[in-house]
């Protein structure tokens, strides 16, 4: 019996042991396949990036190198010098650095970038690089050798080594301390060396990018937490107990309060956020399961405009339209004299079941919106339209205020007309005829503009 038993068992078993010992070798296979395909992906993009930074320094050079009239070798120079800081920061988003602190060299690489960029956009024949920015650039030259060095020694420690960074991905998710991986005290020395650069003159333009909204650049009182309360609780008409209140960033320029409701006995909840200096809301968001599409765009539009009109958003206009399943976002930027002014904007979201308003952001209006001396036009609109495309179809114009590529403020006219079968709404500096930006425009931003 156990003859006949052995007899029909040991082929079954030696079958199973051979199929899960070649099972386990295939998946080690792919494993092994998937980790060379990952350590292949870091060492091209680490040394990419090694190589462009090489070329950013030798960029950098040739365009100090040339006269300081030289106003088209100066736009290729840093047209180039933009290209290659967006492939290095391209290249470093590649690189396994999740939990390794590497903000100050990336903070670095896209102040480079921006202000190459927009110093070549702008008219170099009219506004030629100033004294202050072939300093900058002059820096940037001398930095920009330091990092391509460091990592050119991180290069050859890594090739005379076999440095593997599959072993830096291990060691930084370890908190590894210093010593314990070439790798990754090198880009650690790098990085502080990069924090600890002398601030930089990156112009205007630049510094206006980079610029942090805090509580310093709003008026009115400071307010307390019980008034935030009550403000919350009025907004969604409901009682006071039923508002919590917490404080965010407390004793810093940043500090603002974050307001609870429970709106019904379901524990529906409306989230909003206000300011602490003045109170101002924020942004507003209320969580519930949206019903099926029952209301058109008339309808949510109007409810939108309402929600505005009734919360002290007044004299906004809509400018465009998104509809995300059953709910609908509404852009809405602030008037003044007749002038769109889209600096100071706000989204309104909408349920398109019932109508009601689900969301409200509002930070761009709340730091932005203030009386302005707005510039009076030096075009009129038929020289202005002289810069369109004669073939684009004008449905509409009006003045606008925008931010140009340059960070600054200008007065345009807007004209939205059709071309090649969609439409378009296009800005034309309303001072001096230049075309400022094109925007493509959507369905639902059509029945906007209309509306």
């Amino acid at each position: 019996m156990y003859r006949r038993l052995s007899s029909i068992m040991f082929p079954f078993v030696t079958i199973l042991l051979i199929g899960a010992v070649y099972w386990g070798y295939q998946e080690h296979q792919e494993k092994n396949s998937i980790l060379i395909k990952a350590e292949n992906q870091y060492q091209r993009a680490f040394h990419n990036l090694a190589f462009h930074m090489d070329k950013l320094h030798e960029q950098l050079g040739n365009t100090l190198a040339v006269n300081s009239t030289s106003m088209g070798y100066h736009r290729k120079g840093l047209i180039n010098a933009w290209r290659l800081t967006s492939q290095a920061q391209n290249e470093i988003s590649q690189l396994p650095l999740s939990y390794l602190p590497f903000t100050e060299a990336e903070d670095f690489l896209s102040h480079i970038s921006n202000f190459a960029y927009k110093t070549a956009v702008r008219d170099l024949t009219k506004n030629p690089l100033t004294d202050e920015e072939f300093k900058t650039l002059k820096a940037l030259y001398d930095k920009s050798n330091e990092i391509s060095k460091d990592l050119d020694h991180m290069q050859a420690d890594v090739l005379t080594n076999n440095l593997r960074w599959m072993d830096v991905e291990v060691a930084i998710a370890a908190d590894q301390g210093s010593g314990a991986n070439v790798i990754v005290d090198g880009l650690r020395s790098m990085n502080e060396k990069v924090g600890a650069y002398p601030e930089l003159n990156w112009g205007p333009s630049v510094s206006h990018m980079y610029e942090k909204r805090t509580i310093k650049m709003l008026g009115g009182e400071f307010v307390k937490p019980e008034d935030v309360k009550r403000k919350a609780a009025k907004f969604m008409k409901v009682d006071e107990a039923s508002v919590e209140v917490s404080e965010n960033g407390q004793g810093s320029e940043y500090a603002s309060y974050s307001a609870v409701a429970n709106v019904d006995d379901a524990g529906k909840k409306v989230q909003m956020d206000f300011t602490q200096k003045g109170g101002q809301l924020l942004w507003m968001m209320k969580n519930r399961e949206l019903g099926a599409k029952a209301i058109n765009f008339e309808q949510a539009k109007a409810s939108a405009d309402k929600f505005l009109d009734e919360f002290g958003f007044k004299g906004m206009k809509a400018v465009s339209y998104d509809m995300y399943g059953n709910s609908g976002s509404f852009t809405y930027v602030g008037v003044q004299n007749g002038v769109l002014i889209y600096p100071e904007k706000v989204t309104v979201k909408v349920a398109l079941d019932n109508g009601e308003t689900m969301g409200l952001q509002a930070n761009d209006y709340v730091y932005e919106h203030h009386t302005r001396e707005l510039p009076s036009p030096i075009m009129t609109k038929e020289e202005a339209r002289k810069a369109i495309n004669p073939n684009l179809k004008v449905k509409s114009e009006q003045l606008a205020l925008i931010e140009n590529e340059m960070g600054e403020e200008v007065l345009c006219y807007e004209y939205t007309g059709a071309i090649n079968g969609s439409m378009y709404k296009i800005y034309i500096n309303a001072l001096n005829g230049i075309e400022e930006t094109i925007e493509q425009m959507t369905m639902e931003d059509e029945k906007t503009t209309k509306s």
